[in-house]
């Protein structure tokens, strides 16, 4: 069973050791993500979790409200979307369904609120794994779009398309 927690301050090596994960820069080449000074950051556009099984921290998990985000990396947006970035932590971890799971309880927490209408995502174009994974789930192409340095496609899953799973944990 994976369960969802608050990334802290705790974390910071472990998501620091994370980010120089190969696995984890071929998906995010360019991101500093400032974690001294994000995870103690609360803001309500934002949530900034930890997946795990039996206490083992195994990935990341941010969600956030696009068109609510400090830096306005999505630009105009409209309102009642959610952007999400994942995550496996270490590289053992990957082929065992985590980041299927993982990505369901995100989608859980996301449609929880019933005002939200879609979840976006934006793989690298590159990323031609991401984007598989990414359909299996029903995310649907939109468009490919630049984002600072790297080339990337954005992806889109409305709630039309998403099914509740009840059998969800979500910490």
């Amino acid at each position: 069973m994976i369960n969802l927690r608050p990334a802290t301050s705790a974390d910071l090596e472990l998501l620091k050791h994370w980010d120089e994960q190969p696995q984890v820069i071929a998906a995010d080449p360019n991101d500093d993500w400032h974690w001294e000074i994000e995870l103690d950051r609360t803001p309500d556009w934002r949530e900034q979790l930890i997946a795990e099984i039996d206490d083992r921290p195994i990935g990341f998990i941010q969600i956030i409200d696009p068109a609510l985000e400090d830096s306005h990396y999505w630009g105009d947006i409209e309102a009642n979307l959610r952007a999400i970035d994942i995550w496996i932590g270490e590289e053992s971890d990957l082929g065992k369904g985590y980041g299927t799971k993982m990505m369901q309880l995100a989608l859980d927490r996301c449609f929880a609120d019933p005002a939200v209408t879609a979840v976006l995502i934006d793989p690298l174009a590159s990323n031609t794994r991401a984007h598989r994974f990414y359909e299996r789930l029903g995310f649907q192409f939109v468009e490919p779009r630049k984002f600072g340095d790297d080339d990337c496609f954005v992806y889109r899953l409305n709630r039309d398309n998403w099914h509740f799973n009840p059998k969800s944990k979500i910490g």
